[in-house]
């Protein structure tokens, strides 16, 4: 099994949604922090009924499927995660991927991640 898959894997209940306590836990992160990463209220990934709900589970989703693609690149999902939110992506003015993942574009980080991975250009 892959480092990505691995990570998914450490991260997901059995009914298909992203633990926001397993998901910060494992990014070495405050449920605040994960929130603000990532866009979200505190509420979002502390309450049941908001964590649960589908948009809150869409963005988290996106942020794990990101950090899944880098963690081979960069060596641990902490240096993943430091990268999403660090590294200015110079296809998209210098914006990181956790203020694209912010605005509604994760799939553009991702077809960008794609690129990349396929030997493509920034």
């Amino acid at each position: 099994m892959s480092v990505p898959a691995e990570l998914l894997s450490e991260v997901i209940t059995e009914q298909g949604l992203i633990a926001t306590d397993r998901l910060a836990e494992v990014l070495h992160i405050t449920k605040t922090e994960l929130a603000k990463a990532t866009g979200l209220s505190r509420d979002a990934v502390s309450k049941r009924d908001r964590r649960e709900a589908r948009q809150t589970q869409t963005r988290l989703r996106d942020t794990v499927e990101i950090i899944n693609r880098v963690t081979s690149w960069t060596g641990s999902p902490g240096r993943a995660f430091a990268w999403f939110r660090s590294q200015p992506l110079p296809s998209f003015g210098d914006r990181t991927a956790e203020d694209l993942v912010k605005d509604g574009r994760a799939q553009a980080v991702k077809d960008y991640l794609s690129r990349i991975a396929e030997g493509g250009y920034a």
